[in-house]
This record gives C-alpha cells, structure tokens and sequence, in this order.
C-alpha cells in the first residue's frame, strides 16, 4: 500500500508570494527601486439640490513615476454601478431559491427594503454622464466608456517622468442611499420642512491605479471590491445653498466668506478645548431647516497627499470640534450630525474620534492630517481621507415623543466611527489595493479597532475578534480562504473583517506575543505609509520584524478553509524508577490492589469455603509472601547498582519526577500551539505554551511528554479559549460533560381557527385612536 503522502504545514511560501526585488524586497520593505503614480486635482462642483444631482468639472495632472510609457489612461467611474443595466445589477443573485421562496421568519424572508432597492434600481437612470474630456490645449481627446471604467487615449505617449494634463466636465444624479444603499447618497426626512442631507463621494472621475504588481488596476467595481487610488494634492471648491454647512476633505480656506464671526470665533475655542465646542447648535440648526435659501455659497477646500475626496452637506447640521495635538498629529477631530442623531452624537461622536486617534497613534503611526471628522447620515459606515460617514442613531416614540438609544446603538455609533476613521490609516494612508484584498484594509483596520474598543471601557461589548467568536464561521462550510479576490468573497464580513482580526489576535498574544508583535506591526505602518503595500509585503515585514518564521500561520490562516480542532486524545503516565526494590515492588503492589476485584472474587467473598482455611497447615512460605516481597538478592542488587552511578546520576533518581505522555490530534487542518493548563494532585493549576512547530514532522498526530513533581490529575487544551477552536469538547482529560438547557414548550390548540378569526371585530383608524387614548383620571 503507497504511503500517505506528507502535508508539510511548513513548508514556505515561496510558492505563493512573488519574487522579490529591488522594487519590493525579500524583508518585506518598499526598495530602492519604489515607484508609484500621482494625481493632482482641481475640481469645481455645484450642488443642484431641488433636482439632487451634481455638476463638475476637474482639472487633473497625471505625473508617471514608473519607469514604463503609458498610450493611455484609465479612470474610474464608480458612479456607473447605478446605471440600470450595470454588471452590478445583473450580477446580484438570490442567497438560495429555499431562503427565497419557503422563508420560514423575517430573517429568510425578503425585507421590504429589498425589495424597494431592487425595484428602483431598474428605473433610476444613475451614472456618470460624461460631457468632455480635453487635453492641456483644449482639444478633445477621445475617451471610450467601458462600463465603472474610461480610457483617454493621449495625443502622445506619457514617458517615465513625464506629466499629463486633461479635464473632464460630468454630471451625475444623486441617489437615495436609503432605497438604493450604496456608499454615497441623500437621505430625505419626513419632517415638517421636507430637508435632504447629502453624503457624496466617489463622485468625480478618479484615476485608476497603475503599479508594479498589476500595473493598471481597472478591474470593474461590482459593489464589494473597493477603491484603489493614487495620492494627490486637490483643491476642491463646493457651490451650495448658502445656509448649507459643508464637511469635507481637506482644509477649508475661506471660512471668512462661509462662516458667520460667532461660527469662526467657536472654532478657534474648540482648538485648545478639552471637550468639544458646538460650532453649530441644535437651535441654530433647527431654524436652518425652517426656511431655504435661493443663493449660494461657495466652499473652498484644500488638502494635500490624499488618494480621495469627498463631503457632507445639509442645512440640518449640528456641528461640534474638539482640537488634538500630540507628537506628530495637530487636527480637529470634528462631528456633524442631524437633531435626529442627538444625545448620543452630542455625548459619543468626537470623543470617539479623538479615542481613535489616541489608539491608533500607539500601534501605527502618528495621524498626518488637519481634520478627522464624523458625519452622520444615511450611510451605516463608509470612509475617506479625514472623513467618515456613520449611521446610528437613537429612536423617537411615535407616541410619546420620547428619545432613547439601545445598548446596540450606542456601541455601535462608538464602535462604527472608531472603525471607520480607523480606515484613514488602512487604507487611506498605508494604500492597499482594495479592489483585490479586501482583507488588506477591512481586517487590519477591524484589528486595530479592536485593541481601540478595549481601551475604551472594561467589558466592551464587542462583536468580532474574540477568537471564541468566531469559530461558528471557522467550522462552517460555506467559506473561502481569505486570500480570495473581494468580489469572489462568501460569507464577506466573517471574511474579510473578523477572520484577519481573530487571526491576528492570536498573532500578538499567542503566538508572538505583544512586544514582538505590536513593533512588527508599527513596523509594517511606517515602511509602508503613503505606499502600497500587498499582501506579501505585510506577510515579510511582520516576520521580519518579528524575527519569527510565520510561513505557517499565513498560510494555515490566509490560503486555507481549515479550523482549529485540537482533541486530547489519551495520557499515560511513567515514573522514573528509583531502582530501590522497597520502593519499586511496593509501587507495583499499589498499582495491582487498584485493578477492580474480578466478579468472581467479588461473589465468592464470604461464600466460598477455601480448604486452607480448614486445614492451615497446608500454608507455606508462599501464603505469607507474594511477588511482590523484597528479596536480600533485590537489596544487594540495588547496593551494587548504586555504587557504579555518578553523584548527578544518583540525584536524577532521586527527584521522584511524574513523567506524562500526551497524544494530540489535529482535527481541523489548521496547525496551532498548544496551549496546556495542567492541575496536579495538590490543586496547583499551571500553563505550560508549547509552540506551533510542535506539529512540523507530523500536522496530524503529535505525542508531548509532561513532567510533573507531582501527580497530573487533569490537562486542557487552550483552557482561554484563544486558538479558536471549534470544538473544546475533545480538548480535556479527562473528558468535561458539556452543559446546556432544553426549553420545554406547552402545547397549543386551536390556533388555526377560521370561523373564530373571521368573527374578530376588524380594527378602524378610530378605533385604533380610541385605545391610543390615555385614560383621564
């Protein structure tokens, strides 16, 4: 029979990762042949708000830094995923035709917000409509529309460090983000004064990326795969009704012409405050949503080596501040949020900024920009260069008026903007390629936003990262492995966002540890700031920094489905003989008067008359003496022994240790250190951490041996629940019954009755008003 062929879990990538180079090298480091692409925009836009919709123009210099001659340009134009007939509309696919047509609850069924999405996706008439594109002279140059994508042919060809300069004129309607989703939009409120609030970004024509791994990135946006740019300076100037406020990217420039003198004096109290200034209030707010003016005010905005850009604006906006300035970080950490948002906008919003700030600082490095701001609108959670949009907010009693928040909704504001201005330094200033990886952004940006919540408050109510959490998805089997393109990802939030995280959880405090991995990590932060890194990249430098040979953990983690399933599979136990006879034979006589006594025995006990209890005198020597009796030819055996040992040997003997062999098997594919709690007779509880490479000659089966000064008399396997295994049910000896519960139900009858549903008296509006009705006193 052949032999089973050997699965070396530790083998190295070289396989998988490209070669490297002097442009990206074997350490992980950007080389000394680094290149990447820059754009620079000047962009005019005015905001046409009874028709939502924008017109722009933009000026854009393309500067080539690769050493390549470029024929043509691409850019992207993410608005055509609302087009009608856009690949992402006809790509979307029900989950199942079970979930579709047999839901069993709300949670199978299909929402009504599902179901308005898709129905008005057919008839908005979305995208970009493109109405010139020129060159430096004013020419036009021809261009061709490949669906979220636009080449511009060029009159010549673009040598290695050579810059281009074109503009291009659009307008675009604006969806409503409510109905349609998206990462951008308006959102309509069923107030009294009938006010939108505009969240807008991937709004202008970007430049696509070109690089040294894929040189152009243009593969088409479907919906998942996000954006993948190139820094640039823009100066960005925004017409809109004049009692607009505008958040934005950037530096504002003319807030003498947009700001009222009380606004500009709040501003500069807000700079060295040590809690936020209300810029804007909610009174002041509120009268802005009275009225609408007819003129209009133009924003000016400046910002400098940014890959995005994007806005808020509304007449509905509250507007607090709050300046942070530490080593190298001075910015104002600012929230702009509807009367809808408030108290838990007014209490949360910029103090959570700030927190972000404050953490991510500590483990990546020092945030580079004037502004960080938060907005809430109708987007749940989306970022941009110094901007985020986030969603929650408290609920209205339509009855009573009142105002509360959830549990949910106050973490998940805190925990929603921690993650989303997170994403300023993943992906906004350490540039992944979000189109390809989702998880180079999504994953090491939920990472830091976990180690982010656990500084805010003990016991942090926390959704992903817990290694225990996630092991539902770990044994599931609709998954794939992480490294897989953003578009093609099942399951993409377990994915994409709590997979890496809980994998590099057990990264810093299993199999690192945290002073190891938190410089590596920095590491990785400041090498490859204002850069792109891939994957490879991050996979060396965290080695390299670390000092440690992870070939194995990214591979087990990131090119594959397995789990960890470690089963404690038996124990047995040796003493180190002392080869005194005394000790020995009384040890073996212990070990013989433990083995239960045959049912025999047991039953001829006390009923069965033995003939040498009637006639002793046929007991011998043998009656008084067993095997287990001492001999003189033992002790002198054991006298002589003792005289040929050397004094260390002699002490060897003496320690009396417990000697334990442990067989483990690996279940789940997935290579892990052991992490060993043993108990000893006494009651002492220890952790014994016994690293991944345990598994190197065998990534099935691995036998440890324990030794003890006592006793073991139990062991767990990763008894913190921090490997992720899916199945602790197998990891201790011996065995732990597992609790749990079982609901019991009382049966119910008659609950499909026709006659008396039909007999029930049918609710009326006034009816309904009448039980409403509070009852007077």
């Amino acid at each position: 029979m052949a032999a089973e062929p050997f699965d070396d879990k530790f083998r190295q990538l070289d396989e998988l990762l490209p070669t490297p180079g002097a442009i990206r090298t074997a350490s992980g480091a950007p080389g000394h042949a680094y290149w990447q692409q820059r754009a620079d925009y000047s962009i005019r836009a005015t905001l046409d708000e009874p028709n939502r919709a924008i017109q722009a123009a933009e000026t854009v210099t393309y500067h080539n830094n690769s050493p390549d001659t470029l024929s043509y340009l691409w850019l992207q134009l993410d608005q055509n995923l609302f087009t009608p007939g856009s690949d992402n509309r006809m790509t979307s696919t029900v989950p199942s035709r079970d979930s579709w047509a047999k839901a069993r609850g709300e949670q199978d069924g299909v929402r009504f917000e599902t179901m308005r999405s898709m129905m008005e996706s057919r008839t908005f008439q979305g995208g970009f409509n493109i109405t010139s594109v020129k060159g430096p002279d004013g020419r036009p140059l021809h261009f061709v529309i490949n669906k979220t994508m636009m080449r511009i042919d060029m009159p010549q060809p673009l040598k290695p460090g050579a810059k281009f300069v074109f503009s291009v004129d659009w307008n675009y309607k604006i969806n409503d983000a409510k109905s349609l989703g998206g990462r951008s939009g308006y959102e309509r409120f069923d107030d009294a004064d009938k006010n939108d609030l505009f969240e807008i970004a991937q709004w202008f024509p970007r430049m696509a990326a070109y690089y040294d791994v894929y040189g152009w990135q243009h593969k088409q946006f479907l919906g998942s795969g996000e954006f993948t740019l190139e820094f640039g300076d823009y100066d960005v100037s925004l017409t809109v009704p004049a009692d607009h406020i505008v958040a934005s990217t950037g530096a504002l420039q003319n807030p003498d012409a947009v700001l009222t003198a009380t606004q500009r004096d709040r501003l500069r109290q807000a700079r060295t405050s040590t809690k936020p200034v209300v810029i804007v209030t909610q009174a002041e707010a509120e009268a802005a949503e009275k009225s609408r003016s007819t003129a209009t005010k133009t924003w000016h905005f400046k910002a400098k080596n940014v890959r995005d850009f994007a806005f808020a604006t509304s007449r509905k906006f509250i507007w607090d501040a709050q300046g942070y300035k530490k080593d190298g970080t001075d910015t104002m950490a600012m929230s702009y949020y509807p009367k809808e948002g408030n108290p838990l906008w007014e209490k949360f919003s910029t103090q959570a900024i700030i927190h972000t700030i404050e953490q991510y600082n500590k483990y990546s490095l020092d945030y580079p920009y004037p502004t960080a701001i938060s907005v809430n609108g109708p987007v749940g959670g989306m970022e941009y260069p110094m901007i985020s949009f986030n969603g929650p907010r408290p609920t209205k009693d339509k009855k009573t008026g009142e105002i509360t928040y959830s549990k949910q909704a106050k973490y998940g504001l805190i925990g929603v903007i921690i993650h989303e201005v997170g994403h300023n330094y993943f992906p906004m200033i350490v540039n992944s390629d979000e189109r390809q990886w989702t998880w180079m952004d999504e994953g090491l940006n939920s990472f830091v936003q976990y180690l982010a919540e656990q500084a805010w408050e003990e016991n942090y109510p926390q959704s992903r990262g817990e290694p225990r959490a996630i092991v539902d998805y770990m044994r599931s089997k609709n998954q794939v492995p992480i490294m897989t393109n953003s578009e093609s990802v099942l399951q993409f939030g377990y994915n994409a966002y709590a997979k890496p995280t809980t994998a590099l959880i057990i990264l810093r405090e299993t199999v690192l540890g945290r002073e190891l991995f938190d410089f590596a990590f920095r590491e990785y932060a400041q090498r490859w700031k204002f850069k792109r890194p891939t994957p490879s990249d991050f996979f060396r430098t965290m080695e390299d920094a670390s000092g440690t040979d992870l070939d194995w953990f990214w591979r087990g983690w990131f090119y594959t489905t397995d789990s960890v399933d470690v089963s404690v599979d038996g124990i047995t136990e040796y003493g180190v003989s002392s080869k005194n006879p005394e000790i020995e034979k009384a040890w073996k006589k212990a070990q013989h008067d433990a083995e239960p006594v045959s049912l025999t025995d047991q039953r001829n006990k006390g009923t069965l008359a033995r003939r040498v209890d009637t006639h002793p005198e046929l007991k011998d020597f043998y009656n008084d003496h067993d095997d287990f009796t001492v001999t003189n030819k033992d002790r002198n055996k054991y006298n002589e022994t003792m005289e040929t040992l050397e004094p260390w040997e002699k002490a060897l003997l003496a320690q009396g240790k417990h000697l334990y062999l442990v067989d483990f098997s690996n279940l789940g594919g997935l290579v892990t250190p052991l992490v060993l709690e043993i108990e000893l007779k006494s009651g002492k509880k220890y952790i014994e951490r016994i690293p991944a490479e345990v598994w190197r000659y065998n990534s099935k089966k691995a036998t440890k041996l324990i030794v003890t000064d006592e006793p073991m008399v139990g062991l767990t396997q990763d008894p913190y629940w921090e490997t992720a295994d899916t199945d602790v049910s197998n990891n201790s000896w011996p065995r732990k019954i597992t609790p749990s519960r079982v609901e019991l139900f009382k049966s119910e009858r008659g609950t499909n009755d026709l006659m008396k549903d039909f007999k029930t008296p049918l609710k009326t509006k006034d009816s309904k008003d009448k039980a409403d009705k509070p009852k007077e006193d």
